[in-house]
């Protein structure tokens, strides 16, 4: 999805100055916050400084791309679309699994633009275990309804984070312990022969360019999936079920 889109059937639209402004006061979640670009408005700049003061991605629009959006037709400048659940921090997924006395067991997005494939991958990572899901802040998909939708509502269940830099992340995560596995097709150590029994986080690449070069230099392993077809590459989806399912059968 790109920055500025909304898909047909989003839902959680909030529009208008007042009832954005209510939503930022009342602490419900919202994942990102649409502003007419180039406004100078004082009331605007207030909601958008209250929006990145709690941690809102604020996304500049023309008022046409805010028209299309628009399903009121009187959104005053600025559109909010909000969260179907509150956003946890990586802190709060490495406690879960503390809690739990299990190895973390992590699944990081990288830049999963399609809401169906990330509610897709939050429902598997809870089904399979996993302790949390990472996201990248932008060029991402979000926790919108429809994410929640597709997730089966695993995202009551499963706690996503949501980070500003990937790379950045994955270095914290090695020097606390968490071997990083990446996925590529052309990656040098075979899914089977992989170890995850340990602390892991799995890397997701993007569903047209895989993993950025940022992110595959930070990982610690480069996994590759066997393929007997004629087709050499799954969907991002697929691709998490089947790490995260060996995974299970390795910690079991």
């Amino acid at each position: 999805m790109k920055e500025h889109e909304i898909r047909p059937e989003a839902e959680g639209l909030i529009e208008g100055r007042n009832a954005v402004a209510e939503t930022l006061r009342s602490g419900a979640p919202i994942d990102k916050l649409y502003i007419a670009k180039g406004e100078t408005d004082r009331t605007l700049g207030r909601i958008a400084a209250a929006a990145r003061k709690s941690g809102v991605v604020v996304v500049e629009a023309d008022r046409r791309k805010l028209d299309a959006m628009s399903v009121t037709h009187s959104h005053q400048g600025v559109i909010a679309l909000a969260a179907a659940q509150a956003y946890a921090s990586v802190e709060d997924i490495l406690q879960k699994a503390a809690e739990r006395g299990e190895p973390p067991l992590l699944v990081v997005c990288d830049e999963i633009s399609d809401p169906h494939n990330l509610g897709a991958i939050i429902r598997t990572a809870e089904c399979a275990g996993a302790h949390g899901v990472i996201i990248p802040k932008r060029r991402s998909a979000g926790l919108t309804a429809v994410v929640a939708k597709t997730s089966a509502g695993a995202v009551s269940y499963m706690p996503v984070a949501r980070v500003p830099n990937i790379p950045a992340l994955l270095k914290d995560l090695k020097k606390q312990g968490i071997w990083v596995f990446g996925t590529a097709a052309g990656g040098s150590v075979a899914l089977y022969e992989a170890d995850l029994r340990g602390p892991a986080a799995i890397v997701i690449g993007s569903e047209g360019d895989g993993m950025g070069r940022l992110v595959g230099e930070n990982c610690d392993f480069q996994v590759s999936i066997p393929m007997k077809g004629r087709i050499n590459s799954l969907n991002a989806s697929a691709a998490a079920a089947i790490l995260l399912y060996e995974a299970l059968r390795q910690r079991r």
